[in-house]
């Protein structure tokens, strides 16, 4: 870890424990406990998320500014006040060090996430769909964050590909400018988030954590960027893409009836996407959510098996361990 940066990192004992003896960790953003889901499912799907990747041998890292510190894991009452508070900053790249200097309580988003992970060496992310570029970009302008982030941080984020109300097409021509491998897990198609396929063709696809993680290590050997591994959504909680499409129609009409912009785009019209499917895009969500935890750990710990000579210490990690461990810290 750079030594400047160390007085803004704080890691919680178990993922401080966990780097020191090179076991699997993986990250998990913030935005989505405070502007992703509703109280409680946002703190349910966390510890669900948390609780897959423990069980897929890794350790799970939930990242967030508190205090003018960068937290790397978090205690169940920080997940709580993060889950409960409204006044939490979503924070992307250009907004880290305001929230760190006025010591707010800070959201990562996947760019900044990707960030901090970094920072404390952590190689794979979990999260559920990538920022992308916004329909109507060739007017606006509006593209994410997270799509740049990758030629710069070579970070593993395994998501369910981006919601489809964004523009695909453009988005995925963007991450190929950028030089970002896309990744399909089990699948040569490019998913859309509540929409386990599309028409959208992929080039690379690999069915086990093993091949994705031997991928990843060369791809960091050469140095190389940041890569997206793309797992659909789990079949029984997909929905048609003509379905979403037409409630996201729907929703962005009442967007640019109401001038919405910038960071509040996405909550925008996932709210009302939510609202219109009655909640079925919501159920897809936390399934999609917690397979990508699962998976996430699994190459994760895939990667520490292949980096290790003694791959003991991963073996001899247990969820039941882990679990006394975070509670305490």
């Amino acid at each position: 870890m750079i030594e400047s940066i160390l007085p803004f990192i704080k890691l919680s004992p178990t993922v401080k424990n966990a780097l020191h003896h090179k076991l699997p960790v993986v990250a998990l953003e913030s935005t989505v406990i405070s502007h992703g889901l509703p109280y409680p499912d946002n703190r349910d799907v966390t510890l669900h998320m948390m609780n897959a990747i423990t069980e897929s041998g890794a350790v799970p890292a939930v990242i967030a500014l508190i205090d003018g510190c960068i937290h790397i894991g978090l205690t169940d009452d920080e997940l709580e006040m993060f889950a409960i508070r409204s006044d939490v900053l979503k924070i992307s790249r250009p907004d880290i060090a305001y929230c760190l200097a006025t010591k707010q309580l800070g959201a990562t988003t996947v760019s900044a996430t990707m960030i901090c992970a970094a920072y404390a060496g952590i190689r794979v992310f979990s999260t559920g769909g990538l920022g992308g570029v916004h329909r109507g970009a060739e007017t606006t302008f509006d593209i994410s964050a997270d799509l740049t982030e990758f030629s710069k941080t070579p970070i593993l984020v395994v998501c369910s590909g981006v919601k489809s109300i964004l523009d695909v097409p453009k988005t995925l021509e963007y991450l190929e400018t950028q030089g970002v491998p896309i990744i399909g897990y089990q699948t040569d198609r490019f998913p859309l988030f509540f929409t386990h396929s599309s028409n959208h063709g992929l080039t690379q696809s690999l069915n086990n954590s093993y091949d994705i993680a031997r991928t990843a290590e060369i791809h960091w050997e050469l140095g190389l960027s940041g890569m997206v591994v793309a797992n659909p959504v789990p079949e029984y909680a997909s929905i048609q893409d003509d379905i979403v499409e037409r409630w996201v129609n729907e929703a962005v009409d009442q967007l640019n009836e109401n001038n919405i912009r910038g960071k509040a785009v996405t909550p925008f019209i996932l709210s009302k996407v939510s609202a219109l499917s009655e909640g079925k895009t919501l159920h897809a969500n936390k399934a999609l959510l917690i397979s990508n935890a699962r998976l996430a750990g699994q190459i994760s710990a895939s990667l520490s098996a292949l980096s290790l000579s003694d791959t003991s210490s991963v073996s001899e990690f247990n969820a039941k361990e882990f679990s006394r461990e975070r509670r305490k810290g």
